[in-house]
């Protein structure tokens, strides 16, 4: 085999980190959760998104407008490790129930979130 189809292949096995991160806000109590099964696609597509004010969550997108990224944390919560069992490739229930864990430990804690969008 050649060095590039070796490299092909071995991109093709690459599996991303999956989990849960999290955008905070330094000046509440206020935070955004995903779950996903490619952590770093989504957070760079995230942060990308609420750059172009085109993020999903409109009451987090317009703190984030006019507070500036620097009024924010971006972090990982959880890390979801894959099946030994090679053939499960859907991890989408097991991700789903991580984050309804983490909205209860959250608002446990006293943790706000960013509501879906605004009441008009």
């Amino acid at each position: 085999m050649d060095y590039r189809r070796e490299l092909k292949e071995q991109y093709k096995n690459m599996k991303p980190d999956m989990g849960l991160y999290m955008i905070s806000s330094k000046s509440n109590n206020k935070c955004f959760i995903e779950a996903t099964q490619n952590l770093k696609g989504t957070i760079n597509g995230a942060k990308f998104k609420l750059g172009a004010g085109n993020h999903p969550n409109k009451e987090l997108q317009k703190e984030w407008k006019q507070k500036g990224e620097k009024e924010f944390t971006i972090e990982i919560v959880e890390q979801l490790s894959y099946d030994k069992d090679e053939s499960k490739t859907d991890y989408s229930d097991e991700l789903a129930l991580l984050k309804l864990i983490w909205e209860e430990k959250l608002e446990k804690s006293g943790r706000e979130f960013f509501r879906k969008s605004l009441m008009r």
